[in-house]
């Protein structure tokens, strides 16, 4: 088999493939998933700010000029903003890495004392 021939076997393989692959994607019946909305309608019943910002988000344009609407974004600021709305549990604090001493040369330090001695520069050196 010279090497055309393999090359066309394999183009034809590919397609075939590819053509299968299409036709089982096509034929697959996809679940319905659950509208956004009916999520959001059934959370929103314990809270009813969180009712009325669906409402006002509904309203589109007309929001800004709804005065409960503007009761509910103020409120809701109110909420997201407080002092106490955020948790007060902090995550740990990640130990302290060890600061790099720039410009300090290595050949100076020693085994006892892994830090590098300080040394006076010379005239033409640049610190």
């Amino acid at each position: 088999m010279d090497g055309k021939m393999l090359a066309r076997l394999g183009a034809v393989v590919f397609v075939a493939v590819a053509v299968t692959a299409t036709a089982i994607e096509l034929t697959r019946k996809e679940d319905e998933p659950a509208g956004w909305s009916a999520g959001r309608i059934e959370n929103s019943q314990a809270d009813p700010l969180r009712t009325e910002l669906i409402r006002c988000q509904r309203l589109g344009d007309a929001g800004p000029r709804d005065a409960a609407c503007l009761r509910a974004w103020a409120e809701n600021r109110e909420r997201f903003l407080a002092p106490g709305a955020r948790p007060k549990e902090r995550l740990p604090d990640a130990a302290a890495a060890p600061q790099p001493q720039f410009g300090a040369d290595p050949r100076k330090t020693t085994l006892d004392n892994p830090t590098p001695q300080e040394t006076t520069p010379q005239q033409d050196e640049a610190r």
